[in-house]
């Protein structure tokens, strides 16, 4: 089956050595899996040379690559919700720009869309970081798993398929990586339906990770009790509201 339209999207920070290889999969496979496609960047602050690379590349492919450029860092949640909220097609397909997954797999997602389903989540073979990385990574994951009570095995791995219409009911808020549990437990109580399939992780071959040092770590934890207390004790997204949509 082909996807009647699809937004690919890339949050792009510091990634100049991996986004142009990024957009080319993009290309690649989105003719495959949809009647009709974009390709959307959002270059959020980035400090090496992206900006250049992406406005090459918008100029290569006109009317397919569209880029925008954030003067300063908005954060991973507030890059992914200018992205969401940016993207014009019926489905969104996003991941990061540094290369760890490969775009050509979203033939994989494509394949779980099927009645009922809104989501299709991936969920990492093995993952291919540093040992320490490892192991902090699975306790995080599974203790998000366990506190939010979320149905999918990996919210850690950031690439999904997901209907653009998800975003008309529920709203976004948070501006750090959070945003993930944020988006899955949201999403997973309005009852929209998952499903998930096996995809490869590669090693990081260019630049650093944004999150793994001791100031991100500690705010992602009490971001993690904030979130907690509003999502789970006082279910704040589940009491009657206006529907919001996303601007």
């Amino acid at each position: 089956m082909k996807l009647p339209s699809l937004t690919i999207f890339y949050p792009c920070y510091n990634d100049g050595g991996t986004i142009a290889t990024m957009i080319i999969r993009g290309i690649q496979v989105g003719g495959a899996v949809a009647e009709d496609f974009e390709i959307l960047i959002i270059n959020d602050g980035s400090q090496d040379d992206s900006a250049l690379v992406l406005e090459e590349m918008a100029r290569l492919y006109p009317g397919c690559v569209r880029v925008l450029h954030e003067p300063r860092p908005s954060g991973y949640g507030g890059v992914l919700r200018k992205g969401f909220a940016s993207s014009t097609k019926e489905w969104i397909f996003y991941t990061d720009g540094d290369a760890q997954y490969d775009p050509r797999e979203l033939t994989l997602l494509v394949e779980g869309v099927t009645e009922g389903i809104d989501v299709v989540n991936g969920y990492k073979i093995k993952r291919r970081d540093p040992l320490l990385r490892i192991w902090i990574g699975l306790a995080y994951q599974y203790f998000v798993k366990l506190v939010f009570g979320l149905v999918i095995r990996d919210v850690d791995c950031d690439f999904r398929l997901m209907r653009r219409s998800i975003f008309d009911v529920v709203p976004l808020e948070s501006r750090s990586g959070t945003i993930t549990f944020e988006m899955i437990k949201k999403i997973q109580d309005a009852g929209f339906g998952f499903a998930e399939v096996p995809v490869h992780h590669f090693y990081r071959q260019y630049g650093v990770s944004q999150f793994f040092n001791v100031r991100r770590v500690a705010r992602t934890l009490v971001d993690l009790v904030r979130w907690w207390w509003r999502l789970v004790v006082r279910k704040e997204h589940l009491r009657p509201r206006a529907t919001v949509r996303m601007s």
